[in-house]
């Protein structure tokens, strides 16, 4: 198992709960950042936007796991989905297709959608590049992710309420639906344990997050 950003909000309780599930689990990280990681996680120290410092650590029999983007993500943040966010997974792409991996697993972001238009299409040309690479994969597309210190969507509740009562505004409001932290974890570990077929893609979007699918 190789897991990209396993320091971050996702990646630390992924971890966490790959380890508790038996799993080995090695993780990309730069040197000031090995201590962040959880006990037990092997470091693999590199730079997530450059994959021939990583490349060589993949192994055809690992699952990638790339978790790897810009914090607290917003519309003036644009340079930086391109600069980080894209970037480093493309770098993870090319260092899967290189090794061969057996499973690529990549956090996008459920669209299409009103708001956050530089964010989504960077992750969209994430998952293209991902289909380029013809990999095994599955993309997991959440809206916004609830935790902690990261709650204020909460207050949107009665409008979702409302939009799920309107059938013009029942879909969106379902695609771009709020999930928990345990919610993308939970899908994620299940994602990692049951691959999609050689070749394929599976696309998991909120609906199918919330029940883990």
């Amino acid at each position: 198992m190789f897991v990209t950003g396993a320091t971050g909000y996702i990646g630390q309780r992924l971890a966490r709960a790959l380890l508790a599930r038996g799993h080995h689990v090695g993780a990309l990280v730069r040197p000031s950042s090995v201590g962040r990681l959880p006990d037990g996680v092997a470091p693999i120290v590199g730079d997530a936007l450059d994959s021939t410092t990583f490349a060589s650590a993949v192994s055809p029999s690992d699952t990638l796991v790339h978790l790897v983007g810009t914090p607290h993500p917003s519309p003036s943040k644009a340079a930086e989905f391109q600069r980080v966010d894209l970037a480093s997974a493309r770098a993870s792409v090319e260092a899967a297709r290189r090794a061969g991996v057996a499973h690529f697993v990549y956090v996008s972001v459920a669209h299409p959608a009103p708001v956050m238009q530089a964010y989504i299409e960077a992750r969209s040309a994430g998952e293209r590049a991902i289909a380029d690479a013809g990999l095994t994969a599955t993309i997991v597309r959440p809206w916004y992710v609830l935790g902690p210190g990261h709650r204020w969507p909460l207050l949107l509740t009665p409008i979702y309420v409302v939009a799920r009562l309107v059938p013009s505004m029942r879909g969106g409001a379902e695609r771009l639906g709020l999930v928990t932290l345990q919610q993308m974890v939970d899908t994620l570990v299940t994602a990692v344990e049951n691959p999609p077929p050689d070749g394929q893609i599976r696309i998991v979007e909120v609906p199918e997050i919330r029940s883990s699918y």
